[in-house]
């Protein structure tokens, strides 16, 4: 027994100077382990209780539980040591400087595009009288593009200078990537009894590239089918729509004849400006002018494509570019920049996520 509570005690010490010796958490878990894990010295010596008789374990008994009491707690205080070193550590390594401004968050960091803001501003305009967004295909067939709008065959809309064509399918067809919104018109009026106020905005795509033109841009379309529409409705309803969108009390509009296969009669319109200075535009004050977009009354031809009966209903419709009036709005010299997705354009002219448009909260 002499030579049993010898190991006991040497053991203590061995085991008192690991715990004392190790260096990190790590460390005295696995001292822990070795010590009074499952299969550890002092557990291993604890098993060895059974195989003694009654005088023995009297003696060895409270020993070698003092034993496994004295090193639990010695590596719990040294565990707790270690701990205060390491959080010490990471304190001193870790330090945050508090006068560095906050990263902005990415809410803060993120910008709409110009385009979707301008297109969350003409819908929240129009909502309000009203209007609901329709939509269509960006591939359509002849038909929609142009034969329904009452393009004739030969008009110079259907030739590959302006238009991209697909390839021929089994039929010999050749559908078109849309050079306008319009095919939507017929699209609704095919779906939907009048009365029909709808605005369709969407991408449309044409030949052509310079400082104004893309070969993919967007159009805003407006149709309104009843059996009352006329002139004057149409009137109201694009000046009421300039004065919100440009954001003035009032500006003066004039409208010129011209031609589009799908209105008759058809009109240019434009708006009062001030361009005295130069890359300013003030709308609703000055003595010139600039057009805007083109409407009409819808083509009695266009109707009838769209399964109405023009003795009965009539309508009208208008279209602008909603990449033009874009620039107009906020300063924007080249339609392009719009497309070539530079980081730094976009953090100058785009806008933050929160403000959504609102006509009583304000547009932009």
């Amino acid at each position: 027994m002499t030579d049993t509570m010898q190991e006991i005690d040497a053991l203590e010490t061995r085991l008192m100077a690991e715990i004392a010796a190790t260096g990190d958490e790590d460390a005295i878990e696995a001292v822990r382990i070795a010590a009074i894990g499952k299969k550890g010295s002092v557990s291993e010596m604890m098993k060895s209780l059974g195989k003694m008789d009654a005088d023995e374990r009297q003696i060895m008994g409270p020993a070698l539980n003092g034993l496994k009491t004295r090193i639990t707690d010695a590596v719990a205080e040294r565990k707790s040591e270690l701990h205060k070193k390491a959080v010490d550590r990471r304190l001193a390594t870790e330090k945050v400087d508090v006068t560095l401004p906050v990263r902005p968050s990415p809410a803060e960091a993120g910008k709409i595009h110009p385009i979707s803001q301008v297109m969350d501003e003409l819908t929240a305009i129009f909502a309000d009288m009203g209007f609901t967004v329709a939509e269509g295909p960006d591939v359509e067939t002849d038909y929609y593009n142009f034969t329904a709008l009452n393009f004739p065959d030969g008009h110079p809309a259907r030739e590959m200078h302006d238009t991209f064509f697909f390839n021929a399918d089994e039929n010999g067809e050749r559908k078109v990537l849309r050079t306008h919104t319009s095919p939507v018109q017929i699209r609704t009026m095919e779906a939907q009894e009048p009365p029909i106020r709808i605005i369709i905005p969407g991408k449309t795509y044409r030949q052509d590239s310079d400082p104004t033109h893309t070969p993919m841009f967007h159009q805003l379309e407006g149709l309104v089918v009843d059996k009352t529409a006329n002139l004057a409705n149409l009137k109201w309803t694009l000046e009421e729509f300039c004065k919100a969108f440009f954001e003035v009390p009032s500006l003066n509009m004039r409208f010129r004849p011209s031609y589009f296969p799908f209105t008759e009669p058809s009109l240019e319109v434009d708006i009062q400006c001030d361009r005295s200075k130069p890359g300013e535009v003030r709308f609703g004050e000055g003595n010139d002018w600039m057009e805007i977009l083109g409407c009409g009354m819808v083509n009695p031809n266009v109707l009838r494509a769209g399964g109405l009966d023009p003795d009965v209903y009539q309508g009208f419709a208008w279209g602008i570019g909603i990449d033009r009036i874009a620039m107009l709005k906020y300063g924007m010299p080249d339609l392009r920049a719009f497309f070539d997705a530079d980081v730094r354009w976009l953090k100058h002219y785009g806008f933050r996520p929160i403000d959504m448009p609102t006509l009583f909260a304000g547009l932009s």
